[in-house]
């Protein structure tokens, strides 16, 4: 019989092939030196999650960088309007009522001779304050509301299941002309709190279904079989995975609410005079439309380029934090 040989089989393979066992040691080596290795996951390789993941998306998505920096511009100048003017947005002069563009004045003046570049340009603070803060409160109770009701189901899903149903059935616009009509403060906090008080139930159902597909996970039913407490559960292992959805929906709501900002104050509910918004400056450039349009056009203008801003944003969020849309 022939005899066998009793070399290891890695000796072999490394002899026979022409130091192939030594090339591959090397090429791991490589690897491993190498962060990431080839596609980012070798043994040095840093875990990518998925907020990681959306935030390299974003930066190379032009929607969301275009969107971001008019934004960046509309929050700036809301903190400080006199970077880009020193006028007043108060100080009329009837004597120039409709006249056209002049320097120093490039938007024109209105029906009562004011400046509609100041007004334009102030009128963002109004605009962007009710939207950002109408948004924080819709999302903070909307995600509370709605996350305690997913993850503890049972009467409290119930009750809030039919309350939604409630508030759905209430016409923004109606509801605004109803509820504010008997406000007497001419602040943006009333227009605010109706916001909010209207718009939280669409964050809440985003936030139950949310966290009912989150709380089915294998990690949460182990952090629960260890004898995590359900604050725990919910704040440390259920809220970060749960919360991208609700992100996505208020980034895109927010345009919506400095659109309903501004209908309200058009129809004379929202702010009232001497308030300065762009609602405001619409609703008293309507009738002279045809003698002077651009006191129309401009604050109009600014609007629409708001609106569209945040809600390309809110669409770019939403192409990022869902990797089924990639």
């Amino acid at each position: 019989m022939p005899e066998q040989s009793h070399e290891p089989e890695g000796a072999i393979a490394g002899t026979g092939m022409g130091g192939g066992m030594d090339l591959a040691t090397s090429e791991a080596a490589t690897l491993e030196k190498t962060p990431g290795g080839p596609q980012g996951t070798g043994p040095a390789a840093k875990p990518r999650s998925l907020w990681s993941d959306a935030w390299r998306e974003l930066r190379r998505n032009p929607v969301f960088v275009v969107s971001a920096l008019v934004i960046l511009f509309l929050l700036v100048i809301s903190v400080r309007p006199s970077l880009i003017t020193s006028g007043n947005p108060l100080q009329c002069e009837l004597a120039r009522s409709q006249e056209g563009a002049r320097a120093g004045h490039p938007f024109g003046f209105d029906g009562q001779g004011c400046d509609v570049y100041t007004r334009t340009v102030y009128g963002a603070r109004a605009s962007v304050t009710v939207g950002v803060c109408a948004t924080l409160g819709v999302a903070l109770l909307g995600s509370v509301l709605g996350g305690l009701a997913g993850f503890f189901g049972g009467a409290w899903d119930a009750i809030l299941s039919r309350t939604t149903d409630v508030f759905f059935a209430i016409p923004v616009v109606l509801g605004g002309l109803v509820l504010l009509s008997v406000v007497t403060s001419n602040t943006v906090w009333p227009v605010v709190g109706f916001m909010v008080l209207l718009g939280w139930p669409q964050i809440s159902r985003i936030a139950r279904g949310s966290v009912i597909t989150v709380k089915q996970n294998d990690y949460v039913q182990a952090a629960r079989a260890l004898g995590a407490s359900n604050s725990r559960i919910l704040l440390r292992h259920i809220a970060p995975n749960a919360v991208a959805p609700v992100i996505v929906v208020a980034t895109i709501a927010l345009g919506t609410y400095i659109a309903l900002e501004a209908t309200l104050s058009y129809l004379g509910v929202g702010l009232k005079p001497p308030s300065v918004s762009w609602g405001i400056d619409i609703s008293a450039a309507s009738p002279y439309i045809r003698n002077a349009p651009h006191a129309l056009l401009w604050p109009s203008g600014a609007l629409a380029v708001t609106v569209l801003a945040f809600i390309m944003l809110g669409d770019a969020v939403r192409d990022a934090l869902d990797p089924k849309l990639r």
